[in-house]
């Protein structure tokens, strides 16, 4: 993996997912809760509050001693982390000159004095107004992360990529399961256009916010259609599959068809050469504009399946998609 290739992963700091900022040491001038906001960071010149200029992110007050400040990151689900950015857009003179991460695996929403922190990204210079791109080597499961920063200062965001470490040991196998959620450890791997949305947005918790929280991909000038690839989050044998268009009205997908395959989860890179030639698991289907649809008895029955190949027609826009099955080895 390239060291921005990790961006493509699940941000493991998103609110959707149940990620909070439960303590800072000081976040006088900008409350710590805005560091995982998913939007992006915006500066707006005369805004200002009781303490100072309103700044978008976590920014703590002048440190007249020694020391230095720190916040802590209770992760929406646990999670193995690939790479952090670590963003200080909009801070020029008031951005944190260094930073460093801990992390911990811990039940309560701030760990308590006691905890065991591991070291997973050492001090490290910043710029201001700059994203940093900092690739992470644990290959552990980490449930709370401590952004350290030296010695005070400002941070814009912080993005957490990595892959959800879903327990299913205790899973029960008689239930179905959306083996694409998110939450679930479903992920997006490529897409052939994402110019007005991700696909990871397709995997995201609970009902699309507006028309840019889905998949939509540009307008199509020349022949061909659209797809993305994304993985489960285990293996299963799907039942019952949702497409929604919620929010998309003149730009929605027409129609859609589902390939997959059982392949190993190690193998991004080539998924979208194998791809091509997966079996179908659900055969082309029109779409309706702003809609949900639910497609059961038109599933082929390929047996467990771990990854899949959406495709629209010819382009357009997705907003969710849900794969309902139940767990196979």
């Amino acid at each position: 993996m390239n060291d921005n290739d990790f961006t493509r992963l699940v941000n493991l700091a998103n609110p959707r997912l149940g990620a909070a900022v439960t303590f800072a040491t000081d976040d006088f001038f900008a409350d710590k809760a805005r560091m995982i906001d998913p939007s992006d960071a915006v500066f707006i010149p005369e805004k200002y509050d009781a303490n100072g200029k309103w700044m978008d992110g976590w920014e703590s007050r002048r440190k007249r001693g020694t020391g230095y400040d720190y916040a802590i990151l209770k992760l929406g689900q646990a999670g193995v982390v690939a790479g952090f950015d670590i963003d200080t857009s909009n801070f020029t003179g008031n951005f944190a000159p260094a930073a460093s991460i801990d992390a911990c695996v811990s039940s309560d929403a701030v760990p308590g004095s006691e905890t065991k922190w591991t070291e997973v990204i050492p001090a490290t210079n910043l710029e201001g107004d700059k994203h940093h791109l900092v690739p992470c080597e644990s290959q552990d499961a980490w449930t709370h992360l401590r952004l350290n920063i030296y010695p005070d200062g400002g941070v814009a965001r912080l993005r957490v990529y990595g892959a959800v470490a879903k327990d299913w040991t205790k899973a029960d196998r008689t239930q179905e399961y959306d083996l694409l959620a998110m939450e679930n450890g479903g992920r997006g791997i490529a897409a052939i256009d994402e110019h007005f949305g991700v696909i990871s947005n397709l995997t995201l918790p609970g009902k699309g916010l507006n028309m840019g929280d889905g998949w939509e991909t540009r307008r199509r000038r020349e022949p061909g259609d659209d797809w993305a690839i994304l993985a489960l989050g285990h293996p299963g044998e799907i039942k019952r599959i949702l497409v929604d268009t919620n929010f998309f009205k003149g730009n929605y997908a027409p129609a859609v068809s589902i390939q997959a395959a059982l392949v190993d989860y190690g193998t991004d890179n080539s998924l979208p050469v194998q791809s091509q030639f997966w079996q179908e698991l659900l055969p082309k289907q029109p779409l309706t504009a702003d809609n949900e649809h639910t497609f059961a008895n038109q599933i082929a029955k390929l047996g467990p399946v771990s990854h899949i190949r959406v495709n629209i027609y010819p382009d357009g826009g997705l907003m969710r998609l849900r794969m309902f099955g139940k767990l196979t080895e």
